[in-house]
């Protein structure tokens, strides 16, 4: 077993990603498929996988196939790259959760954000730590919606935590972000979140924050690291060259709808022949036209992207 610290540092560098996860034509899990596409992805060079995570509809998973499909991942990419598993819901849940995906071989935990429920900073911070103390592996919290901390409760989360090795920001704010990274120093390592998080990855560069999830990696893997690295190198000419040609009018055709975050990359997947198929209610999938407007996206992208 891989210990939390092993985790934080292989999480402290290099670029992170959340595999769509496959369904059938009926809306079931397809193990094959999800397979053969962890084996696709694990040679472009990411850090590490993340098991059904958010790109990967964790919210909408039954708990035997949460199994079914953290097994697959472990197994599928054993001994190349390290798959950390979501893990969310009520207290309760997401430690079962949590303990499951322990059980099933999984690195680590990205602890997603909790139920519909408003919380104060000490409930959420008690949340938190109650997870991290059902499990032996490492923790990453997804600081985001009703389930954000500040640098105060992160800190007391951390002192009593010692496998909460990562904060993962999924919000924006960057005076949260400085307050944090200022506070807790190299405690925890620390990594961009928001959706299409190559728009924002120069920023939170600039603020202490290199390592970064990348959807599109799911269907344009070696763009997606060509990015990263010329993030990395500062390298201008070829950041703002992608954000124009591809991100920024992928972003556009993204926010036309709710929920198409997930959806776009499914899409994405489909469109260059890795079909992971529909997404799941309340989800909805790409109407045709804009399914040509994202092909022709990504076919002026460079060749093998």
């Amino acid at each position: 077993m891989m210990t939390p610290q092993e985790l934080k540092q292989i999480l402290s560098q290099g670029l992170l990603s959340f595999p769509v996860t496959d369904f059938d034509r009926e809306g079931k899990f397809n193990p094959r498929g999800y397979a053969e596409r962890l084996e696709w992805l694990a040679p472009y060079g990411a850090s590490a996988l993340f098991a059904a995570g958010g790109t990967g509809e964790f919210f909408s998973l039954g708990a035997q196939e949460y199994s079914q499909i953290v097994r697959t991942a472990v197994d599928a990419c054993e001994g190349t790259v390290p798959i950390l598993a979501g893990a969310g819901g009520p207290t309760c849940q997401a430690i079962d959760f949590a303990r499951e995906a322990q059980r099933q071989g999984a690195a680590g935990v990205l602890l997603l954000p909790h139920y519909l429920t408003e919380a104060s900073q000490e409930g959420i911070a008690e949340h938190v730590i109650q997870v991290c103390q059902s499990v032996d592996i490492g923790v990453i919290v997804y600081n985001r919606a009703n389930s954000q901390l500040d640098d105060v409760q992160l800190a007391r989360v951390a002192e009593r935590c010692p496998n909460l090795i990562g904060f993962k920001d999924g919000t924006g704010n960057i005076e949260n972000m400085v307050r944090i990274r200022r506070t807790l120093g190299d405690r925890l390592t620390y990594l961009g979140g928001l959706p299409t998080a190559e728009v924002y990855a120069a920023a939170y560069y600039a603020i202490g924050v290199p390592v970064y999830s990348s959807a599109v990696f799911n269907f344009i893997p070696k763009t997606a690291m060509d990015f990263y690295r010329a993030v990395q190198h500062n390298d201008t000419a070829t950041i703002n060259h992608l954000l124009d040609s591809f991100f920024l009018p992928y972003l556009t055709l993204r926010n036309r709808c709710a929920g198409y975050s997930v959806s776009i990359v499914k899409a994405g997947a489909k469109l260059v022949g890795r079909d992971a198929g529909p997404v799941r209610a309340p989800l909805t999938d790409l109407k045709a036209d804009e399914l040509e407007q994202l092909d022709a996206l990504i076919r002026q992208l460079s060749p093998q992207s």
